[in-house]
């Protein structure tokens, strides 16, 4: 079962992924794993994406899509994989296509996290951290005991930069943009299904899960 779960920032896209390998047993391919894994190893794709990032420029797709090719060639890919960040544009998907041809393999579904952008941005700005130990709380889902003040370590608490209300409403906006496209690709095809993620992370799952088990019988 080959799958790619796409969703927005703070939709709960990574709780999701993490349920979803443990339970079928496939491996979770994420982008930033893959550069990191290529840099460690040393690949000669490797070595030319640690380039790019380390001048600060994005990767470039020629790179991107070889990185990802050595990826799901690798054994614990064959019987499954959960792609996750990858890809964020039609040519990008479109690369995936041959990527897949070349293995024998072919994308079964795309799993969309569907939640309404004024829900994302209270659960995006909502969001407070403490520097100390890094636990996260919310103002309204997941308030400390005290007002401001980690209940672990008794450290002030603080909105990261990214969780603003103005950065949160330009993240989805890029999101939007660069991942509707895609969507709508995959969509012709006939393999997306979309999830209703503003419920319960339990409800979100076993949704998820239904989904997934659909094809997995098949």
């Amino acid at each position: 079962m080959n799958v790619i779960l796409v969703g927005p920032p703070g939709a709960g896209k990574g709780t999701q992924a993490e349920t979803i390998v443990e339970h079928f047993k496939i491996p979770h391919v994420s982008t930033g794993d893959m550069f990191r894994d290529a840099v460690r190893q040393g690949t000669e794709l490797g070595k030319r994406a640690q380039e790019y990032m380390n001048a600060g420029k994005l990767v470039p797709d020629e790179v991107t899509i070889g990185i990802v090719k050595e990826r799901l060639s690798q054994p614990d890919c064959d019987k499954g994989f959960l792609l996750d960040g990858f890809p964020r544009t039609v040519v990008q998907a479109e690369a995936l296509d041959g990527i897949m041809e070349s293995l024998g393999k072919k994308i079964e579904i795309v799993v969309n996290i569907a939640v309404p952008d004024e829900i994302i941005v209270e659960r995006i700005v909502g969001r407070r951290s403490c520097k100390k130990c890094n636990t996260v709380y919310h103002t309204k889902f997941n308030p400390p005991k005290v007002e401001g003040i980690c209940d672990k370590c008794g450290e002030p608490l603080f909105q990261r930069a990214d969780d603003q209300e103005a950065t949160a409403v330009q993240r989805l906006r890029v999101y939007a943009e660069q991942t509707n496209p895609v969507l709508d690709f995959y969509a012709q095809k006939g393999v997306v299904k979309d999830i209703d993620g503003n419920r319960a992370r339990a409800a979100v799952w076993e949704d998820v899960k239904k989904v997934l088990e659909s094809y997995d019988n098949n």
